[in-house]
């Protein structure tokens, strides 16, 4: 159960109801603060809509964020988001053989990543040898947007745990084709 109450758009003054256009539980919680909640999402609206970083590489970063993290609301969401954005089965296959140290079918760019954000999870920050493989191919303004979203969702995952969100019934379903170690 979440330890701030999750509001709905009838419990908003006017000028903060348009913050719930997208209602899912982290949104809704996040209102207790519009203030915040519309700075969290400026930023995480940057990510998904205006950022020119493949959508792919994107997606894959923030699902290996989730899945290190075992963090059941993001991870779950981001598989949805994911599919919308060109990430495929295999490549949520391909993601786990990666972080168990095993060889994938995934192509080099998607592997260092996946490795970058893998790092910046574990170590604080990507090696310098990962940064210059990615770096090889993208653009100063691609390795910004990427670090930052991985930095982004790094907080994300701490900001679920320690608000305890709930997972909405239809993410959980999810769960049923990746299940995530260690969580119920």
């Amino acid at each position: 159960m979440a330890r701030l109450p999750y509001l709905d758009a009838d419990q908003l003054p006017p000028e903060h109801k348009e913050l719930l256009k997208r209602p899912i539980n982290l949104t809704r919680l996040l209102v207790n603060s519009p203030g915040m909640a519309r700075a969290f999402h400026g930023l995480g609206g940057y990510i998904r809509n205006k950022s020119t970083l493949d959508p792919r590489l994107r997606e894959l970063a923030i699902l290996q964020v989730g899945w290190m993290e075992k963090s059941e609301y993001e991870f779950t969401h981001h598989v949805k988001i994911g599919k919308e954005f060109g990430v495929t089965d295999e490549d949520i296959q391909n993601l786990f053989l990666e972080t168990d140290g095993k060889p994938s079918r995934l192509e080099p760019l998607a592997k260092a990543v996946l490795r970058g954000a893998r790092e910046m999870v574990r170590d604080l920050a990507m090696s310098d040898e990962t940064f210059a493989e990615i770096k090889k191919d993208l653009s100063n303004e691609h390795m910004t947007d990427l670090v930052l979203t991985i930095a982004f969702y790094c907080a994300v995952v701490r900001v679920l745990a320690t608000m305890k969100m709930d997972n909405e019934p239809h993410y959980k379903e999810v769960l049923k084709q990746y299940p995530i170690p260690g969580v119920s």
